[in-house]
C-alpha cells in the first residue's frame, strides 16, 4: 500500500512538471510597438507636440508687432477743385492740392519700439517656460507608461502561476490528493487575477497612448513603448545651491523681471503718449483766368505752408497714467511673489525626493528577495500536502503587494526627481 502510494506521489511530481513548464500567461495587445527610447522621445515632443507648436505662434504674433512698432505715421495727401458758380460773370475755377504730416513728439516711437521689443522678449521667455513644463509633464507621462508595463508583467506573472497551480490542483483532485473545495479556490482565484490582468493591460494601452498625445503621434495602431533604467534616476542634490540656481534660471521668474520692463516702458508710453504733437501743412491752390469786364484778374498759384497742434485736453485726465504707474507697482510684487514661491517649490520637491529615495533604499534591504522565497516556499509545501491553499493565496497576495509596492516607489522616485529639477531649473535627466 506505501508503495502504490509512494507511486502516485512520484506520477503527481511529473505530471506537474511536465504541465507547469506549457502554462504561460498570454496578452493580445491589438497595436504594434515601437521601442522608444527617452532622447528620441524628448525629440518627437519638442517638434511635434501641438500646443507647443501653437505657443511659437505667440512669439511670432509678437515679433510681427515689434516690427509694426517702428512705422512711421502716414502722411494725408489732398486734392480739391471749385468752381466759383458765377458762370455769367466768368469767374473761372480753383485746383488745390495738400500734404499734411503728423510729427509724433516726445519719444513716443522710442518708447513703443522698445514695448514692443520687451513683450517680444517675454513671448520667448513664456515659450521657453511652457517647453520647460512640457519637457517634464512628457516625461512623467513616460514613466507612467514604464510603471504600467512592470505592473502588467507582475500581474501576468502572478496568473500564470495562479493557472499552473489551478491546472496541477486539478490533476491532484483526480488523483484524490486534495479536496475538490481546494481546487475550486485555485481555479476562481486564477479567473480573478486574469481579470486584473485585463484591467492592467487597459491601463498600459492608456498610458502608451498618452505618449502618442505628448509626441504628437496620430497613428492609431501603433504605439511607441518607453525603454528605460529606473535606476538612473538616482541623484545627489544641495538644496541651497538648487535655490540659487532657481532664482537665477527659472523661466518664470525671468519673465516676471520682463515683465516688470514691459510695464516701465508702457509707463514711459503713456507719459510719451500726453505729449503734443505737431501737424505740418504744406498747399498749393491754383485759380484760373478771371475774365470778366468789372475785375479781370490774371490766373495765379498759391502756396501755404502751416503747421497745427493739437489742444490735448485729455491730459486732464490722469487715468491711463496711473493705470501704468500701477502696473509697474503690481508686476514688481508679482516678481517678489513669484521668487518667495519658487523658494519655497524648490523646498518643498527637495524633502519630497529626499523621502521617496529613503523608501527606495527600504526594499534594497531584501523585501524583494524574502517576498520571493516565502512565495516559493509556500508554493513547493503546498505540492507537497503540507500546507493550506489558503497560506499559499496570503504569501502571493504578499508578494504582489510589495512588488507592486517597489514599482510604485520607484515611479514615486522618479516623479518626485522630475518636480525637483522642474522646480530648480535644471535639467539632466537621462535613461
Amino acid at each position: 500500500m506505501n508503495l502504490l502510494n509512494e507511486y502516485k506521489k512520484g506520477f503527481l511530481i511529473l505530471l506537474l512538471l511536465i504541465f507547469g513548464h506549457s502554462v504561460h500567461a498570454q496578452v493580445d495587445t491589438g497595436f504594434y510597438q515601437l521601442k522608444l527610447s527617452f532622447p528620441a522621445y524628448l525629440k518627437m515632443v519638442g517638434q511635434n507636440n501641438l500646443g507647443y507648436a501653437a505657443e511659437k505662434f505667440k512669439v511670432s504674433i509678437a515679433e510681427a508687432d515689434a516690427l509694426s512698432a517702428r512705422v512711421f505715421p502716414d502722411p494725408e495727401l489732398s486734392f480739391g477743385a471749385g468752381d466759383h458758380g458765377q458762370r455769367r460773370m466768368k469767374m473761372g475755377y480753383e485746383i488745390s492740392s495738400g500734404l499734411s504730416y503728423t510729427l509724433e513728439m516726445g519719444g513716443k516711437r522710442k518708447a513703443r519700439i522698445n514695448l514692443a521689443n520687451r513683450e517680444a522678449e517675454l513671448a520667448q521667455l513664456l515659450l521657453d517656460d511652457y517647453f520647460r513644463n512640457l519637457r517634464a509633464d512628457a516625461t512623467l507621462a513616460y514613466l507612467n507608461a514604464v510603471k504600467e508595463k512592470a505592473l502588467l508583467r507582475l500581474k501576468m506573472n502572478s496568473y500564470a502561476m495562479m493557472k499552473k497551480l489551478s491546472s496541477s490542483d486539478s490533476i491532484r483532485l483526480k488523483l484524490g490528493a486534495i479536496s475538490g473545495v481546494d481546487a475550486r479556490q485555485s481555479r476562481l482565484e486564477a479567473a480573478s487575477q486574469l481579470n486584473e490582468v485585463f484591467q492592467q493591460e487597459a491601463d498600459w494601452k492608456a498610458a502608451l497612448a498618452s505618449l502618442n498625445m505628448w509626441s504628437g503621434s496620430k497613428q492609431q495602431d501603433t504605439f511607441y513603448a518607453p525603454d528605460v533604467d529606473l535606476k538612473k534616476l538616482e541623484r545627489i542634490f544641495n538644496l541651497q545651491e538648487l535655490i540659487l540656481n532657481a532664482q537665477n534660471r527659472r523661466t518664470d521668474l525671468l519673465a516676471a523681471l520682463k515683465s516688470t520692463e514691459v510695464s516701465k516702458w508702457a509707463l514711459k508710453l503713456a507719459k510719451a503718449s500726453r505729449t503734443l504733437d505737431l501737424g505740418l501743412s504744406l498747399g498749393v491752390a491754383s485759380n484760373s483766368v478771371v475774365a470778366n469786364a468789372v475785375a479781370p484778374t490774371p490766373s495765379s498759384t498759391n502756396v501755404t505752408i502751416g503747421f497745427s497742434i493739437p489742444l490735448k485736453f485729455s491730459n486732464q485726465n490722469p487715468g491711463a497714467l496711473r493705470a501704468a504707474k500701477y502696473g509697474v507697482q503690481q508686476n514688481e510684487v508679482l516678481y517678489q511673489q513669484t521668487e518667495l514661491q519658487i523658494q519655497t517649490e524648490v523646498t518643498q520637491a527637495y524633502y519630497n525626493y529626499l523621502a521617496s529615495r529613503k523608501q527606495v533604499e527600504q526594499f534594497s534591504g531584501g523585501m524583494l528577495e524574502d517576498a520571493q522565497k516565502v512565495l516559493d516556499g509556500k508554493v513547493y509545501s503546498y505540492k507537497r500536502g503540507e500546507t493550506s491553499l489558503l497560506e499559499v493565496l496570503n504569501a502571493q497576495r504578499t508578494f504582489n503587494e510589495v512588488q507592486q509596492s517597489y514599482l510604485e516607489t520607484w515611479n514615486a522616485c522618479g516623479n518626485t526627481l522630475l518636480e525637483l529639477e522642474r522646480a530648480a531649473g535644471i535639467w539632466d535627466i537621462e535613461f
